[in-house]
């Protein structure tokens, strides 16, 4: 190698031998603050954030706008920390130019309360104390998916369809209700079993989270190692047991033990009578709130989509945000356990659709 290669090399290396690591804590001792509030730092450098217990975010957004995620900007996702966790879960920002960047945590009302951050904040004019005071003044919960959810758009209108029945020289005729944006209002000609899979891995997740499935269909949970639950909730309310305007409960599958290392697993499984969404949850401890949620047929081309049931599940961290669920929040599915409990548990009233395809079943074999 030359002398000149060498030095050529040498050069080239400056930037990585010199770039420094700033380590900033979020929401250390419970306190709603990023410390410390602000670095300065160059280009090449990395800001280590470090999450303390409770949920929060480190997201990016405009300094006008100081609560409001910035569209492709930076954004770690809710963090949930319980006390005693080590290792505490950290996320890092590589600084590329000398430009402002501000940060606010997305967390319902910490960012209103002042919780916000900023790398080269400018010393005059757009400052990080007039970027806090906006914050202070904002009023809002920073995140347009989890407002979106406190304040849920009308639901779809229900559509209504014909179904004809075909049962031995016998032709039967009812009518369906169903969900705008959900699978179709009448029977599936060959139903189907929609296999989900809880806490594979270890992970706390149902594996898929979301499916859509038609009247007549079936969806069995399949319990893996560790200890869950598929407890119905509503979508306002995600980590709250479902009960009805009468207090009658939801389906919920009772807490499910696997050893590790079992071959054989428990299920539950749950009778899709309409094409209403279906919502629900793990009831463990700190499960929900770590977005272990999942969903039956949600309208994915609106607001209340499966990811935003899972953003607002883990923004609560838990918690219930509104008042008790009603019926018109839920859905219906009949459960039942697949292990050694074969005691069955209803989601509620059977809805219209429900009981239409009730009525296919009692006329094709000659109970009405």
């Amino acid at each position: 190698m030359t002398f000149s290669t060498k030095l050529a090399f040498a050069l080239t290396a400056i930037p990585a031998v010199f770039a420094a690591t700033y380590n900033v804590q979020v929401g250390p001792n419970g306190k709603l603050v990023y410390d410390p509030e602000y670095v300065v730092a160059a280009p090449g450098d990395v800001v280590n954030f470090t999450f303390n217990p409770k949920n929060h975010t480190v997201t990016q957004s405009a300094f006008n706008t100081p609560c409001v995620p910035l569209p492709g900007g930076i954004s770690s996702g809710f963090n949930p920390v319980t006390p005693g966790m080590n290792p505490l879960p950290t996320f890092q920002v590589h600084v590329t130019d000398n430009n402002p960047i501000w940060i606010h945590c997305e967390q319902v009302n910490h960012c209103p309360s002042g919780m916000v951050f900023a790398i080269n904040p400018p010393t005059t004019g757009n400052t990080l104390d007039a970027f806090k005071q906006l914050a202070l003044a904002s009023n809002t919960s920073g995140s347009s998916i989890v407002a979106a959810t406190y304040s849920p758009p009308p639901p779809p209108q229900w559509a209504v369809a014909t179904a004809t029945v075909t049962y031995a020289n016998s032709v039967y005729t009812t009518t369906y209700t169903s969900y705008d944006g959900t699978p179709p209002p009448t029977p599936a000609a060959a139903p189907i079993d929609h296999k989900i899979l809880v806490g594979n891995n270890g992970s706390l997740s149902y594996d898929p989270p979301s499916v859509q499935a038609a009247i007549g269909d079936t969806v069995t949970f399949e319990f893996r190692a560790k200890n869950h639950t598929v407890t119905q909730s509503t979508f306002n309310n995600p980590c709250v047991k479902f009960t009805d305007g009468q207090g009658n409960p939801g389906f919920s599958s009772g807490f499910q033990p696997v050893a590790a290392g079992a071959t054989t697993f428990p299920t539950f499984q749950i009778k899709i009578n309409d094409t209403a969404p279906i919502w629900g949850y793990c009831s463990q401890t700190g499960h929900c709130g770590a977005g272990m949620v999942f969903a039956i047929n949600s309208v994915e081309r609106g607001l209340n989509n499966f990811a935003a049931f899972q953003q607002l599940a883990k923004a609560i961290n838990g918690t219930s945000p509104t008042a008790p669920p009603s019926s018109s929040s839920g859905s219906n599915g009949s459960g039942s356990s697949g292990n050694s409990d074969k005691n069955s548990a209803t989601g509620g009233h059977a809805s219209k659709a429900a009981m239409g395809f009730m009525v296919v079943i009692a006329l094709a074999f000659g109970m009405l």
